[in-house]
């Protein structure tokens, strides 16, 4: 993580006056004063303010718009991983609240707070998941009410829940979901004879993808976006 933003996180000032504390010397990483913000600190690092220990303390939440061709895992063998976008400090500690396929863009939430993303996560919560989707074919007419209908999944023991579509235009829609089967999205289109060729999540639950994250950018969720996924 870059210095300055560490300092952001810990002391509670903006970039402007991170960079105003760093230039008065009153920051020291491993002893030494170092006065440039964009330093990158290892996650042992002694970072002091004014000879104070800092700290990244509590439960971290983010929101990433996570770009094609990134698997969410913290290892893979072929493809480079959503972590490697992150500069935290200890993200080794975060894992994610709801996996997106390594083609899939979108809403990315990572976490290290275990109860918050079961929440996110699990079926008896009902959290709805809305994805854009772009298909190889045009959509039927009669798909909108196959999915609110419920579809059956090869290797699944019980039909898919109600769902709702919004047709956009020929080959494009809004799909909205309430669980997580594997590839859920893309073997439902299957399961109607259509091919999902673009998927991009867009919501979970309130929670709508900031515009203003560019793919692999990301940033701390507000208090009342962490809300939404508390008891």
């Amino acid at each position: 993580m870059r210095l300055d933003k560490f300092l952001c996180e810990t002391v509670g000032v903006t970039r402007t006056q991170a960079a105003r504390l760093l230039k008065e010397k009153r920051v020291t990483v491993n002893g030494d004063i170092v006065k440039s913000g964009s330093v990158k600190i290892a996650e042992n690092a002694d970072v002091e303010f004014d000879g104070a220990s800092l700290r990244l303390s509590g439960p971290r939440y983010i929101m990433m718009n996570k770009p094609e061709g990134y698997v969410c895992s913290h290892e893979d063998g072929h493809n480079p991983t959503v972590f490697v976008l992150l500069e935290e400090v200890g993200a080794e500690k975060l894992h994610i609240a709801g996996r997106l396929d390594c083609d899939t863009t979108g809403l990315l939430l990572l976490t290290d707070d275990g109860q918050w993303s079961h929440r996110v996560t699990s079926p008896k919560h009902k959290c709805d998941k809305t994805y854009r989707v772009w298909l190889d074919d045009p959509i039927s007419d009669d798909t909108a009410e196959a999915f609110t209908d419920g579809v059956a999944l090869r290797g699944e023991k019980s039909d898919t829940l109600p769902a709702q579509l919004e047709i956009l235009a020929e080959k494009e829609a809004l799909l909205t979901i309430h669980e997580g089967k594997y590839h859920q999205v893309k073997r439902m289109f299957a399961a109607v004879g259509n091919r999902v060729v673009g998927l991009h999540r867009e919501s979970v639950g309130e929670l709508v993808l900031d515009e203003s994250l560019q793919p692999g950018e990301y940033r701390s969720l507000t208090q009342e976006e962490i809300a939404f996924f508390m008891p």
